[in-house]
């Protein structure tokens, strides 16, 4: 017999996906009227002032004004922010900041404000309706939902609550679910991953799991812990367990595991949230892309990621962009970012409604794991690890190992050396512990025991020459990539080791 609550579902989805449905139908209107909303908002504050709004109207004047920005662009406004200053990038002062990792120039600091908060909550809740309104499927809404998440315990500065976006809205959890949502609040606040990990399985074995979320390779490790405790696999142990939803990485390479994982297919729902804002979600099961959130305060720009850095690239609207071209998404939004380059790359799959994948970053990275190491971190680690030794090196990339034979995955470092390591594990760790201090995603990681410390392949003299030949790129201004978030570098360097 169907519960109040399995019975109210279906007409709130089918109300909700009309909502939806208005303003995707609409893009264009939908946006435009953001855009009003967003320059009005501000057209007091410091940034507003110093930026003209009083006098832009239309979205050339905004190009013609305010143009792109990326964090430390944008640092000498938030640092004042931070310092206790209001009106600044939006009225008033922020509700929290959301604090993530930054280069070797140290944490950022994005502003969630009273307007942005609710749009991450209400896009968070529509995607399960949507879910809802397309497949009729109800019966989880009484089960028990697991959402792992970072602990909800925030700091405090200048009298802004601050800490990771998943604690924060681990506090907007509605009342509907409250009795449904695991693991418990004490649980979710052990910094110790694998204790929580630990302490989530005691709480979660015997109850009836219906929904579980969260990054691919942290629910993997919670997974495996399962699988070792009880001897069977997911699906066994949490017999209703019906729909997976997750964000932050690509899910394809762990799709696979997954499925051996919990011993059959289960509905997936793919989420695109990011402490800058909640921009799309997964609205049909059989179609490819995440539908773009143009109603929930933030206007879109897009570059092509080819022309990027030109001198002066040509900045879009949703309104010009076309299929299967790889944009760098930038945003204005109500949280008091303006032509701000959040760093990923977008392709549409559809523009009627408009839907994006998530191809990647402007700039080489791996976040195989939701680490986002970047290439300067790499190489500052690569600096502190040689200074002060008579290391030196021809060329170096790094890669990740998703899939090891043995142990977890991890990080792994190709390396041509020209002169060695007298002690290869000291250097090891040296180039481990500065990227730990540098990123506390990948600190995270490895102190969660999601990865093992990097692991190093030294490459035979000339290998990387070798390489840029055999792909046609050697000489001239091409160059290795210090890293990439995928192995198609690290397969092509052992091929060649073994043929050389």
């Amino acid at each position: 017999m169907s519960s109040i609550k399995e019975k109210l579902s279906k007409p709130f989805a089918s109300l909700v996906a009309k909502r939806i449905e208005k303003w995707a139908r609409n893009p264009e209107k939908t946006q435009q009227k953001v855009f009003r909303n967003l320059i009005s908002s501000a057209t007091n504050t410091s940034f507003g002032i110093d930026h003209n709004f009083k006098k832009i109207s239309t979205y050339e004047e905004f190009k013609s004004n305010v143009p792109i920005r990326d964090y430390e662009d944008l640092r000498p406004y938030v640092e004042r922010v931070v310092n206790g200053e209001d009106n600044v990038l939006w009225k008033g002062k922020p509700l929290y900041f959301a604090k993530t990792s930054g280069t070797t120039s140290g944490a950022k600091y994005i502003p969630i404000t009273k307007e942005s908060m609710p749009t991450h909550v209400k896009a968070a809740r529509n995607a399960i309706l949507m879910y809802i309104h397309e497949t009729g499927n109800t019966q989880f809404v009484d089960g028990r939902m697991i959402f792992l998440q970072g602990s909800p315990i925030l700091e405090e500065k200048n009298g802004i609550k601050l800490g990771r976006l998943s604690g924060i809205v681990a506090h907007y959890v509605p009342k509907y679910l409250q009795k449904n949502r695991m693991p418990s609040f004490q649980t979710n606040c052990i910094e110790d991953w694998e204790a929580k990990v630990e302490a989530i399985i005691d709480e979660t074995l015997r109850e009836d799991m219906t929904i579980i979320s969260g990054i691919p390779s942290w629910v993997q490790m919670y997974f495996e812990k399962l699988i070792e405790r009880t001897d069977k696999k997911v699906g066994e142990v949490f017999q209703n367990f019906s729909l997976f939803i997750f964000g932050g990485v690509n899910y394809e390479p762990y799709r696979a595991k997954f499925e051996n994982l919990i011993g059959r297919k289960v509905d997936s729902i793919e989420l695109y949230p990011a402490s800058e804002g909640f921009f799309a979600f997964q609205d049909k099961q059989d179609e490819k892309g995440m539908l773009l959130q143009l109603k929930s305060g933030i206007f879109y720009e897009f570059v092509e990621a080819d022309r990027f850095y030109d001198e002066n690239p040509e900045r879009i609207t949703i309104k010009d962009v076309k299929l299967e071209v790889n944009y760098v998404m930038i945003i204005s939004s109500t949280a008091g970012l303006w032509a701000y380059n959040i760093g990923d790359t977008v392709q549409f799959t559809s523009l009627k409604p408009y839907r994006v994948i998530v191809s990647g970053r402007i700039k080489h990275f791996i976040s195989a794991f939701g680490e986002h190491v970047i290439g300067k971190e790499v190489e500052q680690a690569f600096k502190e690890a040689t200074e002060n030794t008579s290391i030196t090196v021809n060329e170096f990339t790094v890669a990740p190992q998703i899939n090891p034979s043995n142990g977890l995955p991890y990080h792994e470092w190709f390396v041509e050396f020209e002169n060695l390591p007298e002690n290869e594990a000291k250097f090891i760790e040296a180039l481990d512990n500065s990227l730990q201090q540098q990123n506390s995603y990948y600190y995270d990681l490895i102190a969660g025991k999601v990865l093992q410390p990097l692991k190093l392949t030294k490459i035979k003299k000339n290998g990387f020459q070798n390489y840029m030949k055999s792909i046609g790129k050697l000489g001239g201004q091409n160059k290795i990539p210090r890293l990439s978030n995928d192995r198609k570098i690290a397969d092509k360097l052992y091929e060649l080791q073994l043929t050389k």
